[in-house]
């Protein structure tokens, strides 16, 4: 006999970050376990808009729950990860050149 399938708990938020929407989807107990978070975060609009922590829009991610906690959340976490990988200078070069217009 196999073991009932466990409920899984995914709580989802909607963040807004620099003009880009993002969905996060967080389980605080990935597998059942106390410790193990599980992040996922989806660029929702506009399509095809980068983040400094994905090149596809998608991006799953594992870490300590306690780490999600003391950043006050999922959506707080998300945030100061974005800010702090926007901060690199590849990231600031290839922002600026996206703002500016390509004349070929």
């Amino acid at each position: 006999m196999s073991p009932a399938p466990r409920d899984r708990r995914i709580a989802t938020e909607i963040l807004e970050w620099r003009g880009v929407t993002i969905e996060i989807g967080y389980e605080a107990e990935w597998l059942g376990g106390n410790l193990q978070a599980h992040l996922e975060l989806r660029v929702r609009h506009p399509e095809g808009a980068l983040l400094p922590v994905t090149e596809t829009g998608y991006r799953s991610h594992f870490l300590s729950r306690q780490i999600v906690e003391e950043a006050g959340g999922p959506a707080a976490f998300v945030t100061a990860w974005l800010d702090e990988a926007a901060e690199s200078n590849s990231w600031r070069a290839g922002e600026l050149a996206r703002r500016q217009l390509s004349l070929f």
